[in-house]
């Protein structure tokens, strides 16, 4: 004869694991709806292994989102469209960054989690710049390679770390802002 063991839910550990486990194979779910982690509340053996998933979801959702960058990067035939890549490809980060920012989490884990995405966000910068640089060594057009690279500075991905650091910037508010709204717009009269 078996006897029946019922166990009661996770509590907030297994809400944030669920959680982090969908998230990072972008599948839905609202963050908006995760309890807040006091470390207090935990043995340190929970605690390391609650990080440990945290940093996990976050490697592979950037790891996922840096080999959708590079492969639309590759596939852009011209600026416009490399600089669409790019725009896009910030709307992806501030996702992350959002989730590394999450209320839910103590401020040092915040910090800690945030940190980490901005470096990572700057180092794919700088890599997609280099590899412009190794191009260049190897004999592409060099009119092409600086066309590239205006087009990754001016649609740089350290912005989304640039706004969420200064969130009042009317920058921050809008980016495809045609102009402030307290400049004057242009007339165009056709005679």
């Amino acid at each position: 004869m078996s006897t029946g063991t019922f166990w009661g839910h996770g509590g907030a550990y297994e809400t944030w694991v669920d959680f982090l486990r969908r998230w990072s194979a972008e599948e839905p779910a609202d963050p908006t709806a995760l309890p807040a982690l006091t470390r207090e509340d935990y043995e340190s053996e929970t605690w390391e292994r609650l990080v440990e998933h945290f940093a996990a979801a976050l490697d592979k959702r950037l790891q996922a989102w840096a080999d959708r960058l590079v492969r639309a990067m590759a596939a852009a035939d011209d600026e416009f469209t490399a600089g669409r890549e790019l725009a896009q490809a910030r709307t992806g980060l501030h996702t992350v960054r959002a989730l590394a920012d999450n209320p839910g989490l103590p401020a040092d884990l915040r910090e800690q989690f945030t940190g980490l995405v901005d470096r990572e966000i700057a180092e794919l910068q700088a890599q997609l710049e280099q590899h412009l640089d190794r191009m260049a060594q190897n004999g592409a057009d060099p009119r092409w390679t600086e066309e590239r690279r205006r087009t990754l500075r001016d649609n740089g991905l350290t912005a989304v770390s640039a706004q969420a650091a200064a969130p009042d910037t009317d920058a921050a508010q809008d980016p495809w802002a045609a102009s402030p709204p307290d400049r004057p717009r242009r007339r165009i009269v056709l005679d």
